[in-house]
């Protein structure tokens, strides 16, 4: 049963659609937040295709990141609506999955960006940087950054949510598989045993909580000297928490993202290393593939020996370290978006 209609508007916060007229409507975009500026790009990238298609757009986004409800509210205002499909990056990616079935059920093409849902297989097809890639690319940069200091290692992870959604898990677990690390259960982060890690904190993906996290695990361990963050804008809170205790030259801060900020970031030694995803890529595929699945029925195919499309990633440091394939801060601001 549908629910919230008549309060969708207010619940999931700025829509945009053109033309303005819902019964128009044939697509969606469900973001996390809108004021990241990852989703801005993706909201951008989604826009732009549609108008280049002669699709009508409408994009909903939750007030904070983590804001489940409000995608919840989002999917059934545009499986009322009659769209042809929906595009999301879930904040609760086991939770989500109901909502996305009415849809699917409603004859709904759904697609997962950047975010897989648990199981991935919930949504009709996810296009989405290799998660897993982008944080196996930083662990393997900050081990071999390190040298033989690598062994003796304290690590602060900041990650996502307590919720452990898959994005978190999947940049979380590829950041030790490159490290070194054994990750126990892949699925989860924080069973791990390896004394290297000082603990896990939680960000919310923003500036603030990167700050609080990072003060958080430097009450546990003054001498934590490299930092994993979920996305910049938590890197970014950190390095001010290091600031204040005068750590920031001597501590090692990774990062995953490749928005224009924390490219700047990298170039000015705030961030070691980060790795680029590509978020207007990825909203762009996906209105062409709403598009062909309304004009024929076709869905889209993940790419060969995956499973969701691939949309890349690249690793922006200005001290590029053997045996890791990277870009350099000129090229990774070519590419940026934010």
């Amino acid at each position: 049963m549908l629910r919230n209609l008549m309060l969708a508007g207010t619940i999931v916060g700025a829509v945009a659609a053109t033309p303005a007229l819902a019964a128009d409507m044939n697509a969606c975009l469900v973001t996390k937040t809108d004021t990241n500026p990852f989703f801005v790009k993706m909201k951008e990238g989604a826009t732009a295709k549609a108008e280049e298609l002669g699709m009508t757009l409408k994009s909903y986004a939750g007030r904070i990141d983590g804001d489940h409800d409000a995608q919840v509210a989002a999917i059934e205002t545009c499986i009322a609506d009659g769209a042809k499909g929906i595009l999301i990056t879930a904040s609760d990616t086991k939770a989500i999955v109901d909502s996305v079935r009415q849809a699917r059920d409603a004859g709904i093409l759904v697609i997962a960006l950047d975010t897989p849902l648990e199981p991935i297989d919930a949504a009709d097809a996810t296009f989405a940087t290799d998660n897993f890639k982008a944080g196996e690319l930083i662990g393997q940069w900050a081990a071999a950054s390190l040298r033989d200091e690598a062994a003796n290692a304290r690590i602060a992870m900041l990650d996502l949510a307590v919720s452990q959604p898959s994005v978190g898990v999947l940049r979380d677990q590829g950041f030790m598989t490159g490290f070194g690390i054994d990750v126990k259960d892949p699925n989860r982060w924080g069973d791990e045993d390896d004394p290297r890690i000082v603990g896990h904190d939680v960000t919310a993906g923003n500036e603030e909580g990167g700050r609080t996290a990072m003060e958080n695990l430097l009450t546990k361990d003054p001498t934590i000297n490299v930092v994993y963050t979920i996305n910049e804008p938590a890197a970014a809170g950190a390095y001010e928490a290091l600031k204040a205790m005068g750590r920031e030259s001597d501590v090692l801060i990774v990062s995953v993202d490749g928005g224009c900020p924390g490219v700047r970031n990298v170039a000015d030694g705030v961030i070691g290393a980060t790795s680029q995803q590509y978020p207007l890529l990825m909203a762009s595929l996906g209105i062409e593939a709403i598009k062909a699945f309304a004009d024929t029925g076709k869905k889209p195919e993940p790419t060969p020996g995956k499973t969701f499309f691939d949309t890349g990633v690249a690793l922006v440091t200005d001290k590029p370290v053997e045996g890791v394939s990277s870009i350099d801060t000129k090229e990774g601001l070519d590419k940026c978006w934010g």
